[in-house]
């Protein structure tokens, strides 16, 4: 069965971005009708109309049936699907991040929304385990997908082994690394690859034996786990500085 080639995207924000990071191709927009008087949906008419794009006025079901999803904040696109780049294209970043093994969309969208803040611009995500940037995932990274360069197009393994041979020292986050974020701040390196994983299924070995540093989150309290997206947000704050 072919691809579709068309989707989805709902959310306030996520059609905000859609709009002004002109990344993609909108080709009609469905609206709540309760919501047509509110500035912020008057202000998003006037950006679709600026992009010429078909607005229908509708009810909370039909949103509901084209987003698939109850989150939909009164507003449905239908646009082309998420644009990737190139792997080798990302090697311009002096900061990039690899999604190791997170299954959870959210937690993908939820790391990508951090990652565009911190200025880790560059992200890889594996062909098989990870979602790919889904309306769930666009949703839940509030639009920040829509400003990044994210590559689907390779394996973790052979992200991290590109890196490396590109110059990139890796960090990888583990519940036992050894190596602290204030250390890797003090080395300052010029291109870093940050690596996280997921809850369930951590950094793989292959990509943690070959990394620089294998770092730890120093935790206080005795729930001894962080969620991928904090732990994630935390090393991004700590370890950002350098943008392309």
């Amino acid at each position: 069965m072919a691809k579709a080639s068309r989707e989805y995207i709902y959310g306030t924000n996520p059609a905000f971005e859609v709009l002004r990071s002109k990344k993609r191709k909108v080709y009609g927009a469905w609206l709540n009708q309760s919501s047509r008087q509110k500035p912020r949906m008057q202000k998003l008419v006037k950006l679709l109309e600026q992009h010429q794009v078909p607005i229908e006025w509708v009810e909370k079901g039909r949103l509901i049936q084209l987003s698939k999803s109850t989150e939909h904040q009164g507003v449905v696109m239908k646009s082309s699907l998420y644009p990737y780049t190139p792997k080798d294209e990302l090697f311009n970043n002096p900061r990039l991040l690899l999604l190791d093994n997170i299954e959870d969309p959210h937690n993908v969208g939820a790391v990508l929304r951090s990652a565009e803040v911190f200025g880790f611009h560059g992200v890889c995500l594996p062909s098989k385990g990870v979602p790919e940037v889904y309306p769930s995932v666009v949703k839940v990274s509030s639009g920040a997908t829509e400003f990044m360069q994210i590559a689907r197009d390779a394996s973790a393994n052979q992200y991290a082994r590109k890196a490396q041979e590109a110059g990139y020292q890796i960090a990888a986050l583990d519940m036992n690394g050894k190596a602290t974020l204030d250390s890797i701040k003090e080395a300052n390196p010029e291109k870093l690859m940050l690596v996280i994983g997921g809850e369930d299924k951590s950094v793989g070995q292959f990509i943690l034996n070959m990394a620089d540093y294998v770092i730890g989150i120093q935790q206080f309290g005795r729930v001894n786990s962080l969620n991928a997206s904090v732990a994630a947000g935390i090393a991004m704050h700590a370890l950002a500085g350098k943008s392309a």
